[in-house]
């Protein structure tokens, strides 16, 4: 049997059947495109979170109250009623911690409201921090200068502000030393930090970071702080770090030995690790909706084959009296329902690349393309027409020559 020969039928039956050969391949298209495309978004999302979201690096660690990684209701509850941590402790770490090479403290709020002269912005991240969080979460300037301990000791009304604040507020003007208000407090612009871009669709320039006794100042004294390590060396001075920070916050929260700690530490690696554990859930399940497109698609395959076993009856009875066997004939239709699905699943492929591209472009999830996928969506795709493609195929090599010549269509 001519396998080259056994494609061009497969092509030829499908062009002269133009509307039929679509829907045939329908859902076979959709199933794989499905895959390339959540594929291709767990991978962008997760190489981006590892790298602009949970980039602490492999020397960094931070300590929370309760994590926000946590994903245990009764957990989340029981860490809610701990006590909060103070800038006290963040001194006595500070002071204990020999292993660490920085030791800071910040507090967060993600609805700022900045305002300049008449034009304003929403939903801004507001941090306060210590001037030893800069080199710890590694952020860079484009103009003026960062805050600095005299800023922390003066409680000084003091900000760096992201590029959206520039780009939105200040278009076209030196945002050095202008006035802007934030939740209708005074902050003189001291600084402007290097743009970071969008990810998932969400700008990640628009922030404004001020001493975090100057954000205590406006926001209360008993929030609940972070405190951030950077080990001196990673490896087991990375561990002995953690363990030194731990021993000092263990004696003054009053943790009894044998006890857990009323606090978390997290890491890069911990924190990358719940998020993969969150998008894998997401794949399977994607995935497995896939699936079922995928086995529609087959069904659909299949029936086809059948009607096209029918269709060819006496093709199929001239071809054995002149000699062909049963496993060419065999061979024959499975040749043809694999060159269906194959066709389905490279269009799946270009579809599902051409959707993740055209989502990234529109709102700015990443995505990023993997050889293995798109291997691993065609083979999925042969698989399909093999699997589905036997029983037809069985039909048409099984059927009495004489038989098959006497059939009338």
């Amino acid at each position: 049997m001519n396998v080259t020969e056994a494609i061009k039928i497969a092509l030829l039956s499908l062009w002269a059947n133009k509307l039929r050969s679509a829907l045939t391949l329908l859902g076979v298209v959709i199933g794989v495109a499905a895959v390339i495309a959540v594929v291709t978004f767990v991978n962008g999302i997760n190489g981006y979170v590892a790298t602009k979201i949970f980039n602490l690096g492999a020397d960094v660690f931070i300590v929370f109250k309760n994590s926000p990684a946590v994903t245990n209701i009764d957990k989340f509850l029981e860490g809610e009623k701990r006590k909060n941590l103070t800038m006290e402790d963040y001194e006595a770490v500070l002071e204990a911690c020999n292993r660490c090479e920085w030791v800071g403290a910040s507090l967060y709020n993600a609805s700022g409201h900045v305002k300049y002269g008449e034009q304003s912005i929403s939903d801004t991240i507001v941090r306060g921090l210590t001037p030893s969080m800069v080199p710890i979460l590694d952020i860079d300037l484009t103009a003026g200068r960062m805050i600095n301990d005299i800023d922390v000791r003066n409680n000084s009304a003091v900000i760096v502000v992201g590029p959206d604040i520039v780009d939105n507020l200040m278009p076209g003007v030196d945002p050095i030393n202008k006035e802007v208000r934030i939740d209708g407090w005074v902050y003189r612009v001291v600084g402007v930090g290097k743009r970071k871009g969008k990810t998932l669709g969400m700008s990640m320039d628009n922030y404004a970071l001020m001493p975090i006794t100057a954000f205590e100042k406006q926001n209360g004294s008993h929030l609940d702080i972070h405190i951030s390590g950077k080990a001196a060396a990673s490896g087991a001075g990375f561990d002995e770090a953690m363990d030194e920070t731990r021993a000092v916050l263990r004696a003054r929260r009053h943790v009894h030995p044998g006890d857990e700690d009323n606090f978390d530490i997290e890491t890069n690696d911990s924190l990358l690790s719940i998020w993969s554990n969150f998008s894998g859930t997401f794949f399977y399940a994607m995935i497995g909706i896939a699936a079922i497109s995928l086995v529609v698609g087959g069904i659909v395959i299949m029936n086809i084959m059948l009607v096209s076993v029918t269709e060819r009856t006496r093709e199929i009875g001239i071809r054995k009296a002149m000699g062909a066997r049963r496993s060419d004939i065999l061979l024959q239709f499975l040749i043809e329902s694999v060159t269906l699905a194959l066709l389905g699943g490279a269009i799946g492929v270009l579809f599902g690349i051409a959707i993740a591209k055209g989502v990234t472009l529109a709102i700015g999830m990443p995505s990023a393309i993997k050889l293995w996928a798109v291997l691993a969506g065609v083979g999925v795709a042969a698989s399909v027409g093999i699997f589905f493609g036997v029983y037809p195929a069985k039909r048409a090599a099984v059927l009495d020559p004489i038989t098959a010549l006497r059939f009338e269509t």
